[in-house]
C-alpha cells in the first residue's frame, strides 16, 4: 500500500481551499452540481427511449390481437353458417 504525506504547499492560498493529489478525486460543489445534472439528463433520455420502446412493442402486440381477433371472427362466422346448414339438413331428413 503506498505511503502518502502531506506536503505544505509552495504558494499561498486562500483559508479553506484544499488541494487535491490527485485530478478528479475532489470536485467542486459546481462540478458536482453539474456531474448529477448531466447523470439525470442521461438517465431521463434513457428512460424516454425505454419508454418510446415499449409504446412500439405494445402497439405491435395490439396489432397483432386485433389481426387475431379478425381471423377468429371470420372463423367463427363460418362455423356458425355450417352448424345452421347441417341442422336444416337434419331438419329436413327427420321430416
Amino acid at each position: 500500500m503506498p505511503t502518502y504525506q502531506i506536503r505544505t504547499p509552495t504558494t499561498a492560498l486562500p483559508q479553506g481551499v484544499v488541494m487535491a493529489a490527485s485530478p478528479g478525486t475532489l470536485h467542486s460543489p459546481q462540478q458536482l452540481a453539474e456531474e448529477a445534472t448531466r447523470k439525470r439528463e442521461l438517465r431521463l433520455m434513457k428512460n424516454r427511449e425505454a419508454a418510446k420502446e415499449c409504446r412500439r412493442r405494445k402497439k405491435e402486440y395490439v396489432k397483432c390481437l386485433e389481426s387475431r381477433v379478425a381471423m377468429l371472427e371470420v372463423q367463427n362466422k363460418k362455423l356458425i353458417e355450417e352448424l345452421e346448414t347441417l341442422k336444416d339438413i337434419c331438419s329436413s331428413k327427420t321430416n
